[in-house]
């Protein structure tokens, strides 16, 4: 524990400045808000939409899902998260494409664009560059460009409020300014709690990092505002702490995945559970988590209730996600391990490219 107060050790295990990236969140909301702002499309060449489909891998597909989870409530056509080298079969000509690669080089995301392209969607692409980038200014596609340097999973703003912004400008959702411009000053006020300079006594983030540490952490969420922010942070754990994690539902992995905590003596020592809660989860999810931590606490393993704080929907979201962010960090320095570079990634992709 003394680790997580020792400040200069965490800068030497942090190079390349995750930390800042992670604190200095709420400013890319403000840089994104701007971009965002700039969008230029013709609804007139983009009316009759029948569905969005947003094409993106990892952290650059994320936006996606959180910008899905926000509107899930209000939104008024079928709206798609593609990881994968093909569209569905769905895809259409009155299809809303949003091709969304950070590098502007994902190889699925690039197969995607591809079937796009034949089956004549109408396409909107949001890289810091790449072959996305030469593609859209070939094809005189809209075109939304990010700052470079980011790793993608640390790029979230960027993923995130250009493609709200972008399906306000289209007229599938309503104004979003007011909202973001919330989020951003809400962030900025909890940041601090979070601190490296914040000691592990009295900083959350800290706090549950060190619950998790050596042990293999079993994220479960409900299904609607917090559905991808179990996937958010499954994947920051991996990435930045370089250790396994899993995220499940309520209430899909009730009829299935629950049977296997039958099994649970040889892991015992291992496992944690956490949950990721929200006051609007709807009151029969609420229910089921009760009872299900009955079941697992009768397995002697921990639930963690974690909860989303905030007055307004995209605050409570990302109250959520700023909180596991930190939190992957600190698991990282436990780790003794450079949160930011993902060799096994980078030698699959260059594995690939042979």
């Amino acid at each position: 524990m003394d680790l997580l107060n020792d400040i200069e050790k965490m800068k030497e295990l942090d190079p390349q400045g995750m930390y800042e990236k992670i604190y200095c969140f709420p400013e890319q909301i403000e840089q994104a808000m701007q971009i965002g702002k700039g969008i230029k499309i013709d609804r007139k060449e983009y009316a009759g939409i029948s569905n969005v489909i947003v094409a993106g891998m990892g952290g650059s597909a994320i936006g996606g899902d959180l910008v899905r989870s926000y509107l899930q409530g209000s939104f008024k056509i079928p709206f798609y998260i593609c990881r994968h080298y093909r569209l569905p079969a769905f895809a259409n000509n009155k299809s809303l494409v949003v091709i969304s690669s950070y590098s502007g080089n994902t190889e699925e995301t690039l197969s995607a664009m591809n079937e796009a392209m034949k089956k004549k969607a109408r396409i909107a692409c949001i890289t810091s560059g790449g072959k996305v980038a030469e593609i859209a200014r070939k094809k005189k596609y809209p075109l939304v460009e990010l700052p470079k340097g980011y790793p993608p999973r640390a790029a979230l703003g960027f993923s995130f409020v250009p493609l709200l912004y972008l399906l306000a400008k289209l007229g599938l959702t309503g104004k979003v300014d007011g909202d973001i411009e919330e989020l951003a000053m809400g962030l900025k006020a909890y940041r601090d709690r979070y601190a490296v300079e914040v000691g592990t006594d009295k900083n959350p983030a800290k706090a549950l990092a060190w619950k998790l540490h050596n042990r293999l952490p079993i994220v479960y969420s409900g299904p609607e505002l917090t559905d991808a922010v179990g996937t958010r942070w499954k994947g920051q754990i991996c990435e930045n702490a370089k250790c396994l994690a899993f995220n499940n539902q309520f209430a899909e992995f009730n009829h299935n995945e629950l049977v296997g905590w039958n099994v649970i003596e040889p892991y015992r020592d291992k496992l944690i559970v956490v949950y990721l809660r929200d006051n609007d989860d709807h009151d029969r999810i609420k229910r089921r988590m009760e009872i299900v931590r009955q079941i697992i606490e009768n397995t002697r393993i921990e639930v963690v209730d974690i909860f989303s704080h905030g007055d307004f929907t995209l605050g409570r979201l990302f109250s959520l996600i700023q909180l596991g962010d930190f939190m992957s960090f600190y698991l990282a320095v436990l780790n003794n391990v450079d949160p930011t570079p993902v060799k096994v990634i980078d030698f699959l992709k260059a594995e690939l490219e042979k």
